[in-house]
């Protein structure tokens, strides 16, 4: 196997815009001081998510979601190989990591919808709890996701951070994917944070 390109350029900014967002957005959570940048940085989570998921059907291979629909006997599976220290090697995500992509992106619409209900001071203070409750699930989902990150690059000796910022990944030549979508593509992750930068102004 060489280095091939798996992860298209919109994937991978959509990858860190949304960790920025989220770690701005939680650490901004408490008190008034911050509150016009906690609520322009969940209208960035939101976007992104949004995008995502518009990516996930439009995107380059390993992009879309039909390329980690897994059964949950195939998560159990990886995990089994997992912990017996022998995980079979996955070019996009691996079965685990593609549940984690999409638990985090409900959360994501869960925590933003909320919070935008919140603001507007829809509902009552059950609402604003349940908005504190989700954030903290996601933050959990998000370490359990880097846990598994840590891991699988240990057990394959494949940076998957690394590999998150360049877009190379160990494959046969055949499984890389061309560019040739991803400039029209970063529009909507732009107009997402423009967005955000707006509310955050006005």
């Amino acid at each position: 196997m060489k280095k091939i390109l798996v992860w298209d350029l919109p994937t991978r900014i959509g990858h860190w815009l949304l960790v920025t967002a989220f770690v701005l957005a939680f650490m901004t959570g408490d008190g008034e001081k911050w509150r016009l940048v906690h609520v322009a940085a969940g209208y960035a989570v939101a976007g992104i998510v949004v995008f995502r998921m518009f990516w996930g059907v439009a995107g380059t291979r390993y992009a879309r979601f039909t390329s980690f629909l897994f059964s949950p006997r195939a998560v159990f599976t990886y995990l089994g190989d997992l912990l017996q220290g022998k995980p079979g090697h996955w070019v996009g995500h691996n079965p685990a990591g593609s549940y984690a992509i999409y638990i985090l992106i409900l959360l994501g619409l869960a925590t933003t919808a909320s919070g935008f209900a919140v603001y507007a001071e829809i509902g009552g203070e059950w609402l604003e709890e349940a908005h504190d409750v989700l954030s903290y699930t996601m933050l959990g989902m998000v370490c359990f996701h880097v846990l598994g990150v840590v891991v699988s690059s240990l057990m394959h000796h494949e940076n998957l951070v690394r590999s998150m910022l360049d877009g190379y990944k160990q494959g046969k030549s055949e499984e890389a994917i061309t560019s040739s979508k991803i400039h029209w593509a970063i529009a909507p992750i732009v107009s997402a944070v423009l967005a955000s930068l707006l509310v955050f102004i006005t």
